[in-house]
């Protein structure tokens, strides 16, 4: 039912590789060899449009700790936090639509064009391990990817909880039982979760491209190496424009 390029076939290789304990070097790797996409993050509004991108403001995800987990929210929540973190805060979820899918998702930290790019990776990840166009990313199983606090997954443990007490059964579903309505409401390409109402962290959900897969994500950075935004590529377009699909005529 959902496409997976070769190359993501490689990028799973390369994340069972990522539990041998190694040192994460980030400086050996040419991001944009990866993804063409990553001026998404950049481009004004008038660019995005004329390129046939659609803009999806998320509004902000929580990060009370600053250590954040992209992952697939319903069968790896509790997925490593990358090494890299942000001060604690608030920060803006921006989604890409194009062909009708979320094709990239970004956290912007600060405002600014990234000078640089960098592949994120969690701890025991190794940069110098990849070959050729193998990447680390996560793996997608449920159709959709997230944002959120590494801190944050207690909170979903905490509903889960809830959710059992109050059906009186250990049987839980958490898109069924929980998001489905939520997401919903936003025609099934995101929405943002608050695991626990009345406590802080939250998570960005959003629909990963076209489903299951393997997917990137990226640290843009500035000239002194501080983060300014994270971006997910899910694949959908080639060269940020969605004018025309991959591989089409």
């Amino acid at each position: 039912m959902w496409t997976w390029p070769m190359r993501t076939m490689r990028g799973l290789l390369c994340a069972v590789a990522a539990w041998l304990p190694s040192p994460a070097v980030a400086d050996d790797l040419d991001a944009a060899k990866l993804s063409s996409n990553l001026d998404l993050a950049s481009l004004n509004d008038a660019d995005l449009a004329s390129r046939s991108i659609i803009l999806l403001h998320m509004g902000d995800v929580e990060l009370t700790s600053g250590r954040i987990v992209a992952s697939d929210p319903l069968v790896g929540p509790d997925r490593p936090a990358f090494v890299r973190t942000v001060p604690p805060g608030n920060y803006p979820v921006t989604l890409y639509q194009a062909f009708g899918r979320i094709a990239a998702a970004s956290l912007r930290f600060a405002e600014g064009k990234p000078v640089r790019w960098e592949l994120a990776v969690i701890p025991g990840q190794d940069i110098k391990s990849l070959k050729g166009d193998e990447f680390f990313g996560y793996p997608v199983d449920a159709g959709l990817g997230c944002y959120m606090d590494a801190d944050t997954y207690a909170l979903i443990q905490e509903r889960e909880q809830q959710v059992r007490t109050q059906k009186s059964s250990s049987d839980l579903n958490y898109y069924d039982d929980v998001l489905a309505s939520e997401i919903e409401a936003n025609d099934d390409k995101y929405v943002m979760h608050r695991p626990v109402a009345g406590k802080r962290g939250n998570v960005a959900i959003f629909w990963s491209g076209w489903g299951d897969g393997f997917y990137p994500v990226f640290w843009g950075l500035d000239a002194d190496g501080r983060p300014l935004v994270l971006f997910t590529d899910f694949g959908v377009t080639e060269n940020a424009d969605g004018r025309r699909e991959p591989g089409g005529g």
